[in-house]
């Protein structure tokens, strides 16, 4: 009978966690899955593997723990070993090493019992589970293990969804190579930006950018020194823009940026900073040194201009650009005459 409620218990929660939301997967951890082993505490961090840091995702204490841990300590905690290892840590009220377990909030514990469970997702720890406080019990018995050592899986194995389905997330919306906006996106966010315009007024401005040789480069040297030439010229662009900018590579050799709120006149001093950067460090390809250089449109636009506006005064511009010599910039603009290139 005993068996039959905790695995009543245990299927509609299973179900639950399976899911890609990470704040119902808290919540669940929080608020319902204590009541399986009769604990007082809990909190859920995730992992962050860039940085090895757990950050604390949910939890029920009624005081401030620590939002952050960083797994390169040179103590090694119960966290830190229940993560390296991959396996449950038990700590027992009355069995236990307490210059090893200390902790700086213990004094807020009625009991030193706790779980501490890594979560694993195909085979790797996307973060940890701690349950602390037994209630009127010396230490979490056989059976509040198993369940946590299942749930540990389940919780993981969510995580790890979520995780697998964020990174699919970036990969759609931006470009492999150079981790710039993909073209799709690019478009999503000029259509944005001029609904935006056309709602409250004002005007954006937007940057289209061709290198020079790249097909040179690729016959010359291959496509690889060619992909190269690319990474460094889409991060010499990032490093020309603001937080609220948006860099796009927009084709094989062509690169687009919005810039919200701003004039022509700042738009063509980041454009000029852009040439500069980006023919002043040319590139190393297997002891040659290949030189770069781009061709730019610079324009102004307001609600009333389409996307399909701005590609075309951008190629005129960029055309214009490319007759003037490359390495330079052009500012375009649509009249009522058609499009000019100044």
């Amino acid at each position: 009978m005993k068996d039959t409620k905790i695995l009543d218990a245990i299927t509609p929660l299973a179900q639950q966690l399976n899911c890609l939301d990470i704040q119902q997967i808290g919540k669940i951890c929080v608020e319902q899955l204590p009541r399986l082993i009769n604990a007082r505490f809990v909190s859920l961090y995730i992992l962050d593997q860039s940085s090895d840091m757990l950050h604390l995702e949910s939890h029920n204490h009624t005081w401030l723990i620590n939002n952050i841990v960083s797994l390169n300590q040179a103590n090694m905690s119960p966290m830190i070993t229940a993560v390296r290892n991959k396996e449950l840590v038990i700590v027992k009220d009355k069995t236990i090493e307490p210059e090893r377990y200390t902790c700086r909030f213990s004094q807020n514990y009625c009991t030193r019992t706790c779980i501490i469970a890594p979560l694993i997702s195909n085979n790797r720890v996307v973060g940890v589970l701690n349950l602390a406080d037994k209630i009127n019990a010396d230490e979490f018995s056989k059976d509040d293990i198993a369940i946590i050592e299942l749930f540990r899986f389940l919780i993981g194995a969510s995580i790890g969804n979520i995780k697998v389905y964020e990174k699919s997330q970036v990969l759609a919306r931006t470009d492999g190579l150079t981790g710039l906006v993909n073209y799709r996106t690019f478009y999503e966010h000029l259509e944005t930006e001029l609904r935006r315009c056309q709602r409250y007024g004002g005007k954006l401005s937007a940057i289209m950018i061709d290198m020079d040789n790249l097909k040179s480069i690729n016959d010359t040297y291959g496509h690889k020194a060619g992909d190269a030439a690319i990474k460094r010229v889409s991060t010499k662009i990032a490093s020309c823009i603001r937080k609220i900018d948006i860099a796009a590579r927009y084709g094989g050799d062509e690169f687009a940026i919005i810039l919200p709120s701003t004039s022509v006149s700042e738009a063509s001093t980041v454009a000029d900073r852009i040439i500069k950067e980006v023919s002043g460090f040319p590139i190393t390809w297997e002891r040659n040194k290949i030189s770069l250089s781009v061709s730019i449109g610079v324009g102004q636009f307001d609600g009333d201009m389409t996307p399909d506006d701005i590609t075309k005064c951008s190629d005129s511009a960029l055309y214009s650009a490319k007759q003037a010599g490359k390495n330079t910039f052009r500012i375009f603009e649509l009249s009522k005459t058609g499009v000019n290139a100044n």
